[in-house]
This record gives C-alpha cells, sequence and structure tokens, in this order.
C-alpha cells in the first residue's frame, strides 16, 4: 500500500540506532554543510545515531573535511571507502549494507536536500516501513526534469507500481525493509526502484513525503547524460525481468 501524504504531524522519536547513509563523490565542498545539518536533527531524533559515509573513488578531501565536521561526533562516523568510482546505486547498497540501525536512512552528499528534513520523513514513521521523499519542484535543469518523469512513466508500467519520484535521493526505512529487500540486486539508481517494488509486494507500507529540492551550490553534477541513461533504461527492463523470474516475498508460494 502507498500513500501520498505531506501534512503535518508531530515529531516522533526514533527508538534504538539510527542509521544515516550519505553517499558522496568529490563533495568536499558540500559536506560540511551536510554533516551540519544533519548532526542536530540526528541527536533530537534517536536515542543512538551513527553516520555512515560512503566515499565512491573520490580525489578531494571528502573523508577529511567530513571527519572534521562531525566534531565531538567523530567516533559516531563509518567510512566505506571504494578504490574507484563505482556508480550511486552501488554506492548506495554498500552503505546500506554497512548500516547498523534499527532505523536507516539515506541521503545525496552534495547538499540539494535539508538533512534538518529527516524530521519530516520521521514524523510519518510510526504507521509506515518505508518513508520516502518527493521533489515537490524540481531545483535541476530541465532536461533532467523530463527524463525523470519520463523514468517515473516506464517503472509505472513495467513494475505496476505507482509512486511520486521513484528517485528521490532520501529516504527513511526500518530495518525490517532491509531484510526483506536483501540482496538488493540494482547497480544503479535502479535501487530505489527495487526498494518500492519489493516493499509493494511484500504488503510493507509506503509513505511520501513532498520536500523542497535545492539548486547544488558547489561541485559537480552527476547523471543526465545520454548513456547512464540508456544504461538505466536497460537496467530497468532486465531488473523487471530478473525479479519476476527469480524474486518472491518472503514466504510467498513460488508461483509467478
Amino acid at each position: 500500500m502507498s500513500t501520498a501524504d505531506d501534512s503535518p504531524a508531530g515529531e516522533l522519536r526514533l527508538p534504538g540506532l539510527l542509521s544515516l547513509v550519505i553517499p558522496a563523490h568529490n563533495e568536499e565542498a558540500n559536506l560540511p554543510g551536510v554533516l551540519g545539518a544533519a548532526l542536530p536533527v540526528l541527536r533530537a531524533l534517536a536515542d543512538d545515531f551513527e553516520v555512515v559515509l560512503v566515499d565512491d573513488g573520490s580525489q578531494d578531501a571528502t573523508v577529511r573535511v567530513s571527519r572534521e565536521a562531525m566534531g565531538p561526533d567523530r567516533e559516531r562516523l563509518r567510512v566505506v571507502s571504494h578504490t574507484h568510482k563505482s556508480g550511486y546505486g552501488v554506492t548506495v547498497a554498500d552503505g546500506l549494507r554497512a548500516a547498523r540501525g534499527d532505523w536507516v536512512a539515506f541521503v545525496d552528499g552534495d547538499g540539494q536536500f535539508d538533512p534538518r528534513d529527516l524530521r519530516l520523513l520521521a514524523a510519518r514513521a510510526a504507521g509506515a516501513d518505508m518513508v520516502t521523499g518527493w521533489r515537490i519542484h524540481r531545483a535541476d535543469p530541465w532536461h533532467r526534469s523530463v527524463v525523470s518523469h519520463t523514468f517515473n512513466l516506464l517503472v509505472t508500467l513495467l513494475y505496476g507500481i505507482h509512486y511520486r519520484d521513484v528517485d528521490c535521493g532520501f529516504k527513511l526505512m526500518r530495518r525490517s525493509v532491509l531484510e526483506m529487500a536483501a540482496p538488493i540486486r540494482a547497480r544503479s539508481a535502479l535501487l530505489n526502484t527495487e526498494l518500492y517494488y519489493k516493499c509493494r509486494r511484500s504488503g510493507m507500507r509506503v509513505v511520501q513525503v513532498g520536500l523542497t529540492h535545492h539548486p547544488r551550490l558547489a561541485g559537480v553534477r552527476s547523471g543526465g547524460r545520454l548513456v547512464p541513461i540508456l544504461r538505466a533504461v536497460r537496467e530497468l527492463v532486465r531488473l523487471r525481468i530478473e525479479l519476476g523470474r527469480s524474486w518472491r516475498p518472503p514466504g510467498a508460494a513460488a508461483t509467478r
């Protein structure tokens, strides 16, 4: 079941350990601001927390500035390092696998989402297994919005699921979602599609919340190029075939 709900709700304190996964490639200019905004929210929302930074082959000071930005909470930072750039889906998936939390969130490291909006996701968590953002207005060039709308249409047609802004990079989920979804097979941003599809097929409740999307102020934008787009479309089809053939919701009979 999916629900689109943007109404305000009381802030929920999340019990147990909260993990925040941040995928990053050459984000030294953005991560101090991202972490500076995230830390007060993590302290307020959870009994305990950790930050899992997945450094996707950065060639700048991404890791160093992140450690400095953590300040007295430096011991709560865990770094997963790729020796070379592996791409968004692999990076997020590695972070989700490394996360130890009872609740796990992930947010892009480029500063286009405000980590303080984790409060909005947490406010809807009481009745949900996964709370996901959708960009009310996408702060990107027009062609990226066209690509995103086309992608979402293909996801609806191929996967039979109906959600807004499937590839939005800000989500919060219970540990049970990751246990149900393992292993994650997507090697690109289709990780998001896979999570939605598996939640829907498993009867887990997904709630969506509209979020403000901000322009990238520093660093180099990734994605939006023709070759990765065509590769993503090809994988969209391949992943659907693979899931149809070999994945079943936990406890489901082996029928297609």
